[in-house]
């Protein structure tokens, strides 16, 4: 079996944010938080790395990317996120500026990636347990009829801002495996209680419930299904949404579920974690890492 894998989604713009948070420093090394997520998949057994960035951004990326990874012994690839990837017959939409969402993304790695592969968000930090779990499933999983996937969780409570909503995939889980999980866009805080919002509705989430942080364990499966479902979602929501409707990673995932074509187990994981969703969150994500670097759990230069 291939060593696995592990995929970097970066394509993102940092609207929120201000600008590009995938190279935003976080310590006074000059660190980024893809260098701790790289630093922990290689100790977790990864060699292959392969990015997902927009054309617009490339340049300035990589420019940071190639002096962080000189030296490092991996492998690295591109593959770019754009909104004209689409099938045949399929145009972008006037006015359309959004990407077209985390399984789109992931899509554009088919033909690129070819073995088990652990997904990441390029902003967010995941803590090295997690890289461990990932990559020992994905060393012992194959396709033996069934696809067999993983999902690192996280409970929400370890994964909100104070600074405003965040996306999580809120999961329903049984004997360890995955059942169910629902994309909830506006997932906040208020005076120490969580809720998500949909519609013109608050409803309450507890803390310690788990969630998808976009870290999971994939065999290249995932990329044909994606593929094969791309056209189905665009026909149902380029009427509804032309500008703003997404293809989400974990939508894919439920589908699969419930069409009893993939299982998904859950490595639960308590672990903090860490991101710059908001301009706002950059000072206590520094805090963060230098307490970890104090506390020996990262070098100081690495």
């Amino acid at each position: 079996m291939k060593n696995p894998e592990l995929v970097i989604m970066a394509a993102g713009m940092g609207s929120r944010y201000g600008g590009l948070k995938q190279i935003d420093k976080v310590d006074d090394k000059g660190h980024i938080i893809i260098d701790f997520s790289i630093y922990d998949a290689i100790r977790a057994g990864f060699r292959d790395v392969t990015f997902i960035i927009k054309k617009e951004i490339e340049r300035e990326f990589r420019e940071v990317m190639d002096a962080h990874l000189a030296g490092k012994n991996i492998n690295v690839k591109y593959v770019y996120q754009e909104l004209d990837k689409l099938p045949a017959g399929y145009s972008v939409p006037d006015g359309r500026r959004k990407p077209w969402g985390t399984a789109h993304a992931l899509l554009c790695c088919l033909g690129t990636v070819d073995a088990p592969f652990a997904v990441i968000n390029a902003d967010d930090y995941y803590g090295a347990h997690a890289f461990e779990k990932i990559y020992n499933f994905l060393k012992n999983t194959n396709d033996d009829g069934k696809y067999h996937y993983a999902m690192v969780g996280y409970r929400i409570k370890n994964t909100v801002t104070e600074e405003g909503t965040v996306s999580r995939g809120v999961c329903s889980v049984r004997d360890g495996m995955l059942t169910g999980v629902v994309e909830r866009t506006k997932i906040g805080t208020r005076q120490g209680d969580i809720y998500y919002t949909e519609g013109d509705t608050d409803y309450d989430l507890d803390p310690e419930t788990l969630v998808s942080m976009n870290l999971w364990g994939f065999t290249p499966s995932y990329l044909r299904e994606c593929e094969a479902r791309f056209p189905a979602f665009l026909d149902e929501n380029l009427a509804k949404n032309p500008e703003k409707c997404e293809f989400f990673l974990p939508t894919v995932v439920a589908e699969l579920i419930a069409e009893g074509k993939a299982d998904v187990r859950v490595l639960d994981n308590e672990d903090k974690w860490y991101g710059v969703t908001y301009k706002e969150d950059k000072p206590a994500v520094i805090k963060a890492f230098r307490q970890l670097t104090a506390d020996g759990v990262y070098p100081e230069n690495f």
